[in-house]
């Protein structure tokens, strides 16, 4: 066994002994039904902390012949499948994570060579008759091997992306870095030698500057997650099972952590999960993260339209992205489109993929977004509170015409973009009129499921809040009357649904009119 050649499984097992281990290896079973065929070429990126090093690992300690994994795997899910031993510590295995070599050379202008160097080294140690020559290419000495002795190749690379962003000024090993992965990977040649590549990452390769390297392979994003949906993070099922063994409020949990939609799945970030659950403390673990000194200058960006975008996600709306425009160059970012993309694949946005928006998927991304906009002291955002704060004040107080004023106002000075077509659109402004309620509500939930219908939103006080705060349902109309909207509430029976989170309830009508350009607004206490 060596270090990049043939490991232990050793890193697999450290993931074995922490207190909290999530089988997650039902991913092995999807890679031996591609291994050794042309959909065998796999890009799995994610964010950080969402558990790129452990997969890596785990195959690593799966595939490779310098462990002896039988029992380490044979009580999880993929000892339970038919190919289990077919494939078990059967293959050669390279497993390499780019931010070591980089962290551990002197000279970064010559990381491809020490990562050629030194899989080299041991690859010479096991095929000493096959690899005579002490100089060559990586994909030389894999396409000798396998022809002198018809063995295969497992090729792991953890953090295939950081050269691609960490020295994304240093066009000399960016191109170098290309033409290693374009010898590895690109032609018939590698066919031969390649039984699986699995590459992990936070960028999607699929890109300019990776395009001719790397475009063979199958991509799985946080913009299209494909079969791996449920190995990118933990699934809904897996935390209900969490809360329920350490004594935790799943509801809470859920409103909390969850949010990353990924095809049918509910997806969330396990270190949150894994934190929550062991700490017992319900805060952000996301700014231990690298990603957070990245996001602040991005949402700090002058371009059209992205603080507006940024409140308006803030208050728990959604907005459109056109995530095609990103190309992989962090260094470069041309628009407000390519902003949102790349903060969706650092998992500081969630992506509806079948509407194409992008939005604050959780309760700890909503505070770590707000205190970057707060460390910038966005005039925008200062004045627009200011003016939400009242809004809310004017709701709890049942004030219907200082509503009406307010809603008016923030339209007029704030939402001026956005034009009132129909009621989705006045459901956008009011979302974000309502901006400065994040401190004691939770995220609005839209079109909230209820008992014979669907509320437009609703605002669900957090527990610390539920005594001073009471829960707001709120009906929009345009073209009709506030009364009308209020009359609807108590015909589909929505408060009935949220009586289980919280006391009061104050219900809330609004219509707009769009001929005269007013809004009416009626406001009552729900009385049980």
């Amino acid at each position: 066994m060596g270090r990049f050649v043939n490991p232990d499984n050793s890193a697999f097992q450290a993931a074995l002994n922490s207190r909290i281990y999530v089988d997650k290896t039902g991913m092995i079973e999807y890679m031996n039904r591609v291994l050794e065929t042309t959909d065998a070429y796999i890009c799995n990126s994610r964010p950080r902390r969402f558990g790129k090093s452990y997969a890596a690992n785990m195959l690593a300690a799966y595939y490779s012949k310098g462990a002896d994994s039988e029992m380490m795997f044979s009580d999880l899910s993929i000892g339970k499948t038919q190919d289990f031993k077919k494939y078990l510590n059967k293959y050669d295995v390279i497993h390499i994570d780019i931010q070591w070599f980089l962290a551990n050379c002197e000279d970064k202008n010559k990381v491809v060579q020490f990562i050629t160097k030194s899989v080299l080294d041991e690859l010479r140690e096991i095929y000493p008759e096959c690899l005579v020559l002490q100089e060559g290419s990586l994909s030389d000495a894999l396409s000798r091997v396998k022809n002198q002795t018809g063995q295969k190749f497992v090729i792991i690379i953890d953090e295939w992306d950081v050269l691609i962003r960490d020295e994304a000024q240093n066009q000399a090993v960016q191109e170098n870095y290309i033409n290693f992965l374009r010898g590895l990977f690109k032609g018939t040649e590698p066919t031969k030698y390649i039984a699986l590549a699995y590459l992990t990452g936070i960028l999607p390769i699929k890109k300019m500057k990776t395009q001719s390297a790397l475009n063979n392979f199958d991509e799985f994003t946080m913009l299209s997650a494909g079969n791996m949906a449920p190995y990118v993070g933990f699934t809904e099922s897996e935390v209900k099972m969490l809360a329920k063994k350490y004594h935790q409020n799943y509801e809470k949990v859920k409103r909390w952590y969850d949010g990353y939609l990924l095809n049918e799945h509910q997806i969330y970030n396990p270190r949150a999960v894994v934190g929550v659950m062991l700490n017992g403390e319900f805060k952000s673990y996301w700014s231990e993260t690298a990603s957070y000194e990245t996001i602040v200058p991005l949402i700090n960006m002058g371009f059209d339209g992205l603080k507006s975008a940024v409140i308006e996600m803030l208050s728990g709306d959604e907005v459109k992205v056109n995530t095609a425009t990103f190309k992989n160059d962090t260094v470069n970012i041309q628009n407000r489109d390519e902003v949102l993309t790349y903060m969706i694949h650092l998992g500081y946005l969630g992506y509806d993929q079948n509407r194409r928006s992008a939005f604050v998927p959780n309760e700890e991304i909503r505070q770590e977004l707000t205190l970057a906009v707060e460390n910038k002291k966005w005039s925008e955002m200062t004045a627009f509170w200011k003016n939400s704060a009242s809004l809310l004040e004017a709701t709890l107080d049942m004030d219907e015409e200082a509503i009406v004023e307010s809603i008016e106002k923030i339209h007029t000075q704030y939402a001026s973009g956005i034009q009132y077509n129909d009621e989705n659109s006045l459901s956008s402004v009011l979302t974000i009129a309502y901006l400065s309620s994040m401190q004691y509500y939770f995220k609005p939930v839209r079109e909230f499921p209820t008992g014979r219908g669907f509320a437009d939103f609703v605002y669900i006080p957090k527990p610390e809040y539920k005594a001073d705060y009471p829960a707001l349902v709120v009906e929009l109309k345009w073209n009709k009357n506030a009364k009308t909207a209020l009359q609807r509430i108590y015909e589909k029976k929505y408060p009935e649904s949220i009586a289980e989170y919280t006391g009061e309830i104050l219900l809330v009508g609004i219509n707009y009119d769009k001929k005269t350009k007013k809004h009416e607004c009626v406001i009552e206490e729900y009385q049980n």
